[in-house]
């Protein structure tokens, strides 16, 4: 699986990692974090969500 691309999808990613573990509730996700939640392993979500944010930028650009 790929690194985050964004710092805005690491967030994502970390979101829907605590909700997979039971730290928060599955109901308080939305969005891109909710997607991230429904078609991605625990594993996947912790390989993006450990992504080093420093040299990512906010949002990733659409190509």
């Amino acid at each position: 699986m790929a690194k985050a691309k964004s710092k805005a999808q690491q967030q994502a990613a970390g979101a829907a990692l605590s909700a997979k573990r039971g730290e928060t509730k599955v109901g308080d996700l939305q969005g891109a974090s909710k997607q991230m939640y429904e078609s991605m392993s625990e594993e996947e979500l912790d390989e993006m969500a450990s992504t080093d944010r420093s040299d990512l930028p906010e949002t990733a650009d659409d190509d």
